[in-house]
């Protein structure tokens, strides 16, 4: 009766309490504060306040990689759908009786115009034989990067073919001297729709965030 009176309470759990010291944490149980030290070394489940993004998004670079290139992905869906349309009808251009009438001019017009729009198609499919043939490689950040290079001139080559397109067009439809006013007009609105008013956003937006 004397041990258990003078002895247990020493050793047991409830020494720690009256001495005024609390248990430590199980660190290696990602539970209580062992989370947070977790979290500084990005192997916890809140990697997202780790250092694994710069973007504040909590990225590693292999899952910005990958987000970026699905995001391409659907731009480039976009364009080619423009491109490949347009392509498609110069194409037919050649074989009606109607071409075989045209001035000499409005024939360069047409070539000039057919060989933009192919190599805006090849810029445009470009990216997915890079993808293609880099797969497997474990540079897919920098494949990324030269698939946006990619795409950004196919934007351009598209950008030309559709004004030269147009320039052809209404050459032949009016034969009047507005005309290059008119296509002026047109290329004026597809620099600001393209270029000049996600560049402003970028700019006006990118220091407050």
């Amino acid at each position: 009766m004397d041990e258990r009176d003078s002895g247990a309470p020493e050793n047991g759990p409830s020494a720690h309490r009256h001495d005024g010291k609390a248990p430590e944490p199980n660190a290696g149980t990602g539970t209580g504060t062992g989370r947070e030290t977790n979290t500084d070394t990005g192997t916890g489940t809140d990697t997202g306040k780790g250092a694994g993004g710069h973007d504040g998004r909590g990225e590693t670079e292999k899952e910005r990689a990958d987000r970026r290139w699905q995001e391409l992905l659907q731009e480039i869906r976009v364009a080619q759908t423009g491109v490949q349309i347009l392509l498609g009808f110069l194409l037919t251009v050649v074989f009606t009786p109607l071409f075989h009438e045209l001035e000499q001019t409005d024939k360069t017009i047409y070539l000039v115009t057919t060989v933009l729009g192919s190599l805006a198609t090849g810029a445009l499919i470009g990216p997915v034989s890079f993808h293609r043939l880099v797969s497997g490689r474990r540079i897919k950040p920098q494949a990324v990067a030269w698939a946006s290079r990619l795409v950004f001139t196919g934007l351009l080559l598209l950008l030309a073919t559709l004004l030269s397109a147009l320039f052809l067009i209404l050459r032949v439809a009016t034969h009047d001297p507005y005309v290059p006013w008119l296509v002026s007009g047109v290329l004026a609105w597809y620099l600001v729709c393209w270029f000049a008013l996600p560049l402003w956003v970028r700019v006006h937006y990118a220091d407050r965030s």
